[in-house]
């Protein structure tokens, strides 16, 4: 074995728990990620591979390359083909600014990579109410919402009082001084007094696409599992 170390894919994943294994591509090697994709291409898999770069992407083989679906805003790819898309949307995205887009492309990406849409709501941050208040009807006739948020997060709180869905809350390292690196908003979603309201952590779209995932099939509002 050489000191990058060998790829064990979790390939039962989905059968076992209904969320396909994905690929934390930041922090491996091309190499590493060459044999994942061609572990996947042997069982005729479809993949998802988050936090890839257009930097590593660029080191992989040209035919790989072409295989790869690649978003370089949310630095996500799919290889292969994923389900084809359900027709109603029934998670809502919901960003406070445009800097929190690759963070609802990540969760969006995700979501899609599953067969299910999701209906993007954006730039309703609460500094202007109006915004939010505009796209309310919409946002509530939503099943699940991921709330995407930096800054100092009041989107989630605000949303958690308005809303009857369940609300996941994205914090984003978006935001400058205190807010650098989104711990204030990761604070405001855990110390929330709207009741109901669950978190994950910094940026982690997929995280928060996941968790919808399993509050929507639960409900049963999206497709079931390959």
């Amino acid at each position: 074995m050489t000191a990058e170390g060998s790829p064990l894919m979790d390939w039962e994943r989905e059968a076992r728990m209904g969320l396909p294994e994905a690929v934390y591509a930041e922090g491996k090697t091309a190499a590493q990620l060459v044999a994942i994709l061609e572990q996947a291409r042997l069982r005729e898999r479809p993949l998802l591979l988050t936090r890839l770069s257009a930097e590593r992407l660029a080191q992989l083989p040209a035919p790989l390359q072409a295989l790869l679906d690649h978003d370089p805003l949310s630095c996500t790819a799919i290889f292969g083909t994923p389900p084809v898309l359900a027709e109603k949307a029934e998670i809502a995205v919901v960003a406070a600014g445009l800097a929190d887009m690759p963070v609802v492309g990540e969760a969006v990406r995700t979501l899609a990579f599953c067969g299910v849409p999701a209906q993007v709501i954006a730039d309703v941050g609460v500094a202007g109410l109006w915004r939010l208040m505009a796209r309310l009807e919409e946002i509530r006739a939503a099943r699940v919402v991921i709330a995407v948020a930096g800054m100092e997060g009041a989107l989630f709180s605000v949303l958690a009082g308005l809303v009857a869905a369940p609300i996941i809350a994205v914090p984003t390292s978006v935001g400058r001084g205190v807010a650098t690196g989104g711990h204030v908003a990761l604070h405001s979603a855990l110390a929330s007094c709207a009741p109901g309201l669950v978190a994950v952590n910094i940026d982690n779209g997929f995280g928060a696409a996941q968790a919808a995932l399993r509050i929507a099939r639960q409900q049963g509002r999206v497709p079931e599992p390959r």
